[in-house]
């Protein structure tokens, strides 16, 4: 199981899921401050629920502040706290001579208790935040997320733009490079991936837990499809030029070299930066997937993110694809006439 404690990407990945997130302040039931709009815990309050002392929730403000801070942990004063005082005085029992009040909201609270090594109350609620996270993403994905990449708007036209430049690599390979058909196939697209996200075909499938007949193309998000596409193009087109100018077929060896020459090309430097952040940080928080060759590449899931994958920005594939069956169809006759 995940030590929330260890990791603050796992930290900040459960508190950008907003449907998780609220499923667990609906489960706790928390007694809180409703003010200027939010609902607020005082520093006692947390420390009261953690069954900690309030200095221990002190000392994790101090060696957390940044993290804390961004996910809604505050320090009230002047005005604020007048208005604070005046209204809830019977609740937070601060002196008058109180200049200053910490004030956490719900995701800090949340934030400190994935911090807290001291309390027992703090590991039961990280062991339910996993389960809760885990519950949500397969409730909202239908059941699983080895598929979770196709319910992203972007995800269609990026496949088949990506299968587009598949067939310009694969005619290349077939007329200018030696060897056997299905072989050589494999080779480069195993070449492929391992400058993409530095993994080839069998080690992404054990990472994902995929079986031999899954499509590895079919896991992949559409900007890892758009750095494939990317690579497919331009050595496709390579391939020829170099047989073009040689008048000679090409070996496998031959292509890896024009693979390597691509990827250390500063032109592609973004796409790859943007791809295996992507891929490492998306199928680490959705699939529990980690994929330690691009783990320096990993951070936290954006909110934003969370709303295309499971929230109301996401599709429905296979829906989509049942309407639109007939204007696939079409595209696919044309492509294949081309």
């Amino acid at each position: 199981m995940k030590d929330l404690t260890l990791s603050q990407i796992e930290r900040q990945n459960v508190l950008n899921n907003r449907f998780a997130v609220a499923i667990i302040q609906e489960h706790l039931g928390l007694e809180a401050i409703y003010f200027n709009g939010q609902y607020w815990l005082t520093k006692k309050m947390v420390a009261d629920f953690y069954e900690v002392e309030e200095r221990t929730i002190e000392r994790y403000i101090a060696q957390n502040e940044e993290e804390l801070n961004h996910n809604g942990y505050i320090l009230s004063k002047g005005k604020l706290l007048k208005e604070l005082k005046l209204q809830f005085a019977h609740v937070i029992n601060v002196g008058s001579k109180t200049t200053q009040l910490g004030l956490f909201k719900f995701r800090a609270f949340l934030n400190i208790g994935m911090l807290l090594t001291e309390s027992e109350k703090a590991k039961e609620l990280r062991s339910l935040i996993l389960d809760i996270v885990i519950a949500t993403i397969n409730e909202r994905t239908g059941g699983g997320t080895k598929f979770i990449n196709r319910r992203d708007v972007n995800y269609l036209p990026a496949a088949i733009q990506e299968d587009n430049y598949r067939k310009t690599l694969t005619s290349a390979i077939s007329r200018y490079v030696i060897g056997h058909t299905t072989f050589k196939y494999a080779q480069v697209t195993d070449i492929i991936y391992k400058a993409a996200f530095r993994e080839n075909a069998k080690e992404y499938k054990k990472i994902l837990r995929l079986g031999d007949k899954d499509n590895v193309r079919q896991t992949l998000y559409a900007e890892v499809l758009l750095l494939i596409s990317s690579f497919e193009n331009g050595v496709g087109n390579a391939i020829y030029e170099k047989y073009k100018a040689t008048g000679k077929m090409l070996s496998v060896a031959d292509v890896e070299q024009i693979v390597q020459e691509l990827e250390e090309n500063p032109v592609m430097k973004p796409f790859l930066h943007d791809a295996r952040t992507k891929m490492s940080s998306r199928d680490l928080s959705f699939r529990d997937a980690y994929h330690g060759n691009i783990a320096e590449y990993l951070r936290a899931v954006t909110p934003e993110e969370y709303e295309r994958f499971i929230g109301e920005q996401s599709v429905d594939f296979d829906q989509i694809l049942k309407e639109n069956k007939d204007v696939l169809k079409r595209l696919k006759q044309v492509d294949d006439e081309q």
